[in-house]
């Protein structure tokens, strides 16, 4: 397991395009969250303990923020071949077990990664209504254990931009697990 942060985010960036498969074998695209205040894009998967960690918090954040026009989606981007527990079958299996109220999509050639420059699992991004990067970064001052949370950065983030407020530039990046990059991806 490789350790990685998050970059700096480049604040102000548009929020790439997408279009997915879902783990339930539907499809989702940006424009599917047209009607969201605040969109959330969050690369996850099922191995990562660092995700397994923060998941149920991810999970209860979104259902907080449902009725809040804040739109929530996952994007798995790993490559399967050496963690079976990201292959499409057990991700839709976690989604169900788990309830997400958002929908989880397939990132199988991993090019929207690469559009969102996502490099670990958690990473995860907040846009505006004009779909503008406010947020990168963690989910809060805790990842390992809930008791000790002190500040909820991406609630507080999300709030702001509910407020039409400004998002705090000073960003703590997320950490967790390299995305699995299949061999012919150039870094």
């Amino acid at each position: 397991m490789a350790l990685t942060y998050t970059p700096a985010p480049e604040l102000g960036s548009p929020c790439p395009p997408f279009s997915l498969g879902t783990v339930d074998q539907k499809m989702s695209s940006l424009e599917d969250f047209s009607d969201s205040k605040v969109l959330v894009v969050m690369f996850i998967c099922n191995h990562c303990p660092y995700v397994k960690a923060i998941e149920d918090r991810l999970l209860a954040l979104a259902e907080e923020y449902e009725a809040k026009d804040v739109g929530f989606v996952a994007i798995c981007s790993n490559d399967p071949s050496e963690y079976p527990e990201d292959e499409p079958a057990q991700l839709f299996h976690r989604w169900k077990e788990k309830g997400y109220p958002f929908p989880y999509l397939i990132d199988h050639t991993q090019e929207v990664a690469k559009s969102f420059g996502a490099v670990c699992t958690p990473d995860l991004f907040a846009y505006d209504q004009e779909r503008k990067l406010r947020y990168r970064g963690r989910l809060d001052d805790s990842w390992r254990n809930e008791a000790l949370v002190q500040h909820q950065e991406l609630k507080m983030a999300i709030d702001a931009m509910l407020e039409n407020e400004k998002v705090q530039d000073d960003q703590i990046p997320s950490m967790g697990c390299s995305i699995k990059w299949k061999e012919n991806h150039s870094k």
